[in-house]
């Protein structure tokens, strides 16, 4: 593998963003570790200074900076534009779309980029999102090959990504409509892991003991803390590295006491939450 990874030429357009205008540990330690498999183009939809984005400098070709609230798609877009203006596409094997809603690697990452491009697929990820009637790749991480990159149709719908009134428009037109664009071409395309419904943010250690790389971010707050002992158990597994990026990250964009009341031992406080969370669902969402 690693005579042939040496061969092996990546892209990664990344997306990312940051309430405080802030490239944190958690993104840092990300794009420290995509770096040893390619080139990386950052794009950030937050206004950060030029004392953040140096962060990111030793990692990535270029940065770009600046709130356009296109959400991940919006940034895909800054950076393939840049990309097929300074780069040569042609030069690449691969070209992938991944941004920083997650946590991780969790993992060494060679195993799943072997996995993911040994196979014929037009276009990969990690997560699929197996929807009865609108089956996607999840947007957080895709692969694609020259076949899709380089396409007219990808261009097109790349440089047509715009500003939409909700996240589910964008989740429709995009996330689920780059899918759609791949099936309608009768382009191949598969995923390591298939995540139904919200499993891929409430089942963390179930989709981590199966070797899932990432774990969602908004796991520190969903359910009404309910995550908090799935967390700790990823947490105890995971290099010492990126378990202390994890934590500053989290402790800095939700707060240190909220971090350190969700990852309590106490058993007592873990069953309120579980019930807390029971009740919302039945009788406040009526779930």
């Amino acid at each position: 593998m690693k005579n042939q990874e040496s061969r092996i030429k990546r892209l990664f357009l990344f997306a990312g963003y940051n309430q405080s205008g802030m490239i944190d540990h958690a993104l840092v330690y990300y794009l420290r570790e995509i770096n040893k498999f390619g080139d990386i183009v950052l794009c950030m939809d937050s206004d950060c200074a030029s004392t953040a984005m140096r962060h990111a400098k030793p990692y990535t070709l270029h940065t770009i900076s600046g709130r356009h609230g296109e959400y991940d798609f919006g940034s895909y877009k800054r950076a393939y534009i840049w990309a097929t203006k300074n780069l040569s596409l042609s030069d690449y094997d691969f070209v992938y779309l991944i941004n920083d809603s997650v946590y991780g690697p969790l993992y060494p990452m060679d195993k799943y980029f072997e996995k993911m491009e040994s196979g014929n697929n037009a276009a990969f990820g990690l997560v699929c999102n197996p929807h009865p009637h609108h089956p996607h790749i999840q947007s957080w991480f895709i692969g694609t090959r020259p076949i899709v990159f380089q396409s007219d149709w990808f261009d097109t719908f790349m440089r047509a990504i715009k500003k939409l009134p909700a996240k589910g428009e964008i989740t429709r037109q995009y996330e689920q409509g780059f899918t759609k664009l791949l099936i309608e071409r009768n382009l191949p395309w598969a995923c390591l892991y298939y995540a139904p419904g919200r499993r891929v943010y409430n089942k963390i250690k179930l989709l981590f003991t199966r070797g899932m790389p990432f774990m969602k971010k908004v796991a520190f707050i969903r359910n009404s803390g309910a995550l908090g002992r799935q967390i700790m158990y990823v947490l105890s597994h995971i290099s010492p590295d990126a378990r202390d990026a994890i934590l500053t990250s989290a402790a800095s964009q939700y707060g240190d006491h909220h971090v350190k009341k969700l990852l309590t031992r106490n058993p007592i406080k873990i069953g309120y939450r579980k019930l807390r969370h029971a009740y919302r669902k039945l009788f406040i969402e009526g779930i």
